[in-house]
């Protein structure tokens, strides 16, 4: 039986292909406050400016490819039992071949009814105001912005539950409820921690290994020490 690798990633991994991360730039996301373009606030206060927003990073998306990062991931089935648990709203990991992945902060290719959060669909273009669930109303991104609640937050701490191995690979183990994922893994588990610039894990009872490189540098030297655990 294969053992169990689960992986938490974030932009760091997505921002090798192009995709550019807000926390890199004073809280700016692609020349925009996070504020009013990533809150529930920000919808209401301007959804034109909301929906050019994603509108523009669904285009984005198109123009960008997995890189080595996602790549290997996607190769580690053949070996390990992988689930991915992401904080990116891009499609690059199920692009690169992985096969389980869980968006904790939503999706950029589906949008969902502003009245019924179960109503989502699959969207490749833009999203326009007229664009309406089956009771005519308005369609919004399947996006989990700030403030709001994390719906696939208790999967992915079922399936943190039950790692053999845990990799974090290219988030700032900032962004809570998912920073906290750690914190549901068995003792025993072993953490691998890829980031150029990582910070201290508080508090962490498992056994640590520190990769100090970018995401894709960084699955070279994962793969090799996971593969030597066979």
């Amino acid at each position: 039986m294969k053992k169990k690798l689960v992986v938490l990633t974030g932009a760091g991994i997505s921002a090798e292909s192009g995709i550019k991360t807000f926390r890199d730039s004073d809280g700016l996301w692609e020349g925009h406050n996070v504020l009013d373009v990533a809150t529930p606030e920000g919808w209401h206060k301007n959804p034109a400016l909301v929906l050019d927003f994603y509108n523009q990073r669904r285009k984005q998306l198109k123009e960008v490819h997995p890189n080595l990062g996602h790549q290997i991931l996607a190769e580690l089935e053949n070996e390990f039992d992988v689930f991915i648990i992401t904080q990116n709203v891009d499609d690059l990991h199920e692009r690169a071949g992985s096969t389980n992945v869980l968006h904790l902060h939503g999706e950029l290719l589906k949008v969902r009814s502003t009245k019924n959060p179960n109503y989502i669909l699959d969207w490749q273009d833009d999203l326009n105001f007229g664009d309406c669930d089956e009771n005519k109303n308005q369609l919004r991104p399947h996006i989990v912005w700030f403030g709001e609640e994390v719906p696939a937050l208790d999967q992915a701490i079922r399936i943190s539950e039950g790692a053999d191995y845990f990799a974090v690979i290219g988030t700032s183990l900032q962004v809570y409820p998912a920073a906290g994922l750690i914190d549901f893994t068995s003792r025993e588990t072993p953490i691998f921690y890829i980031d150029p610039k990582p910070i201290k894990i508080p508090n962490l009872r498992n056994p640590l290994d520190v990769i100090p490189e970018v995401a894709s540098e960084g699955m070279k030297t994962l793969k090799k020490k996971l593969i030597g655990f066979i």
